[in-house]
Parts: C-alpha cells; sequence; structure tokens
C-alpha cells in the first residue's frame, strides 16, 4: 500500500479536486448564512467559521453524491448545514476540554470566554436546523436531528466515562460512533439520497461513513497522545488532562500489572505535568500506539470495502484515498 507523505491539508486540497468548485460555493452558503447585522455577533460567528478548518464533512457530502449520481442545489444547503453542526462541537468540545489553541488560532473560549463559546455553539446549531428546513425536505430534517441527538450523547456518555480505567474497547466504540461517526455517516447518507442513489448505494456510502468517522477519532485520539502540538494546530494532551480512556490507554489497561495500572491510575488521577510523556513508555511496551493504528486501519479496510462496488469515477476513488489519508494523519 502506497504511504502519503504530503502535508494533511495540501494532500486534502488535492483529494478535494473532484468537488472543488462545489466545495467553494457550499463555503459561500456557510459564511453568507453566518453574516449578522450586529457587530459583535459577526465577529464572533466569523471568527468561529475559521475553526472547523478540513471542512472534511461538507466533501463528504459532496463527494457521495457525485459518487453516487449528481449534485443538486439541495446539497450546498445540507453541506452548510453539516459543517455548522461540525463547528458548534468543536466550540463547545474547546469549553469541555479547556482547549486553548485549534487551527493554530485561539479558541472562541480563550479569546473570549465560556459563556460566548456556548453561545456561538448554540447559536450555530440552531441555525443548522433552520437551514435544514428551507430544503423542504423532512426526511433531510429528521436525519440531521438524528445524527445531531447522537452526537450529544455520545458526548454525554464520554462525559460518563471520564475517570473509568475499566471502560471497555466495545464502549469507546460506542462513544466514537456517537461523537464522530454519526455525523460522517449523516452527511455522506444525505450526499447519497438527494443524489437519487439507489438503496444499496446509500447503504454503502452510509457505512463507508460511518467507518470512516470511527477510524478518524481513533487517529484523533492517537494524535492526542504522539501529536507535535505546533504541527497539529490545536491543543494536545486534553483527553489525559480530562481522564478521558481512549484506545491505547485502554488496551495498555488490558495488558498492565497491577502495579503498571497504579502508576496509571496515579498519573490519571493527579495533577502531574507531561502526562502524555510519562505515560509514552508504557504505551510503547504494551504496542498500544500501533495496536490502535492498526485497529484504525481496519476500519479504514472496512470503508473502503463499502463503496469499492460502486462505478468507477474521480469522486468515488477520492472517497477511497481519502479513507486512507484518515489513518496517515496519525503517523
Amino acid at each position: 500500500m502506497t504511504r502519503l507523505a504530503s502535508p494533511p491539508q495540501v494532500l486534502l486540497d488535492a483529494l478535494y479536486s473532484p468537488v472543488r468548485e462545489e466545495l467553494a460555493r457550499a463555503e459561500q452558503v456557510f459564511r453568507e448564512q453566518l453574516q449578522s447585522d450586529h457587530p459583535f455577533v459577526d465577529e464572533l460567528v466569523s471568527y468561529g467559521c475559521l475553526l472547523g478548518g478540513k471542512r472534511l464533512r461538507p466533501a463528504l457530502l459532496l463527494l457521495a453524491a457525485k459518487a453516487a449520481g449528481r449534485i443538486m442545489r439541495e446539497h450546498y444547503t445540507l453541506a452548510a448545514v453539516v459543517e455548522m453542526i461540525h463547528t458548534a462541537t468543536l466550540v463547545h468540545d474547546d469549553v469541555l476540554d479547556d482547549a486553548e489553541t485549534r487551527r493554530h488560532l485561539a479558541t472562541v473560549n480563550a479569546r473570549w470566554d465560556n459563556e460566548a463559546a456556548v453561545l456561538l455553539g448554540d447559536f450555530l446549531f440552531t441555525h443548522a436546523f433552520f437551514l435544514a428546513s428551507t430544503t423542504g425536505s423532512t426526511t433531510a430534517c429528521r436525519l440531521i436531528g438524528q445524527a445531531t441527538n447522537r452526537v450529544c450523547e455520545g458526548e454525554i456518555k464520554q462525559k460518563g466515562s471520564r475517570g473509568n480505567l475499566d471502560l471497555t474497547e466495545q464502549e469507546y466504540f460506542q462513544i466514537v460512533e456517537g461523537k464522530t461517526a454519526a455525523l460522517t455517516e449523516c452527511s455522506c447518507r444525505l450526499g447519497a439520497l438527494f443524489a437519487g442513489a439507489d438503496d444499496d448505494a446509500t447503504r454503502r456510502l452510509s457505512e463507508y461513513g460511518r467507518q470512516l468517522g470511527i477510524a478518524f477519532q481513533i487517529a484523533d485520539d492517537l494524535l492526542d497522545v504522539v501529536g507535535e502540538q505546533g504541527v497539529v494546530g490545536k491543543t494536545l494532551g486534553t483527553d489525559l488532562e480530562k481522564q478521558k480512556p481512549t484506545l491505547p490507554l485502554i488496551r495498555t489497561l488490558q495488558l498492565c500489572t497491577e502495579e503498571e495500572r497504579q502508576m496509571i491510575a496515579d498519573l490519571f488521577f493527579t495533577d502531574s505535568e507531561d502526562r502524555a510523556g510519562r505515560l509514552l513508555p508504557l504505551l510503547e511496551k504494551y504496542d498500544a500506539i500501533e495496536y490502535a493504528r492498526q485497529t484504525a486501519q481496519r476500519f479504514v479496510d472496512d470503508a473502503r470495502q463499502q463503496i469499492s462496488g460502486l462505478a468507477p469515477s474521480p469522486a468515488r476513488d477520492t472517497l477511497l484515498a481519502m479513507a486512507e489519508f484518515v489513518v496517515q494523519r496519525s503517523n
């Protein structure tokens, strides 16, 4: 398998080429919808628009549409909707994590305060639901509402699992399926449905999005442990600081000795500088980093398999390549 060596954003820009013009049009809808006549609201919302970054979910929606049929007018609106929801979750996540940096910029909560960040997230969520309603499709509203509810439920589950060193892999994947995979799955489903895809193609693209979302979150969790903050561009180490068990830690806890487990607990439950650096030798001892990467790769392989039977097209080939990008970003 060819390894991808380009910088992540450069590679993504290349991957988006089959929908570059359509993505620009969706971005225009996104930004126009979030303009406000009130100076502070406009400043806050405009700044928040910069934090979403990769525009992965609208790209997935548009690529799924092209892979299944053709892009329709509703796709641009729906692409803007899923990006609003995603951006809202990022703004709220930064509050939950006390994060100070995202996309090499100060987070909303760091630049202003938690009140501004919570209100901005609420504004984005509610505007997304309003915008979805303008398509006139109850199906779109239902799917978006359901996905957003699953995202919130996943975040609540993760909140409830903080400090739980007995969290199982199955429970971890249930959290990830909600907080991350629900929206990537929804993006692909909406793309296929509004392109007029048949039931089989819609199911395959939806499942591709689900598997991709799980792999993406595993890779994100790996970056939180082994990434370089200056490269990744956001605050790292928050999972350990907020006592969130992620796959590398769960794997280590399955294999380590009682003495090592106690050491992990001490790191987890007490204030400690450089938690990740002190934990890393244990993760490496039990190959937990590589285990997580291989697990993400399995989800990527499953995602690719879901759409391999679709008719060949630049959009389908891009979706296949994008799945591989997800894992490579954690290396």
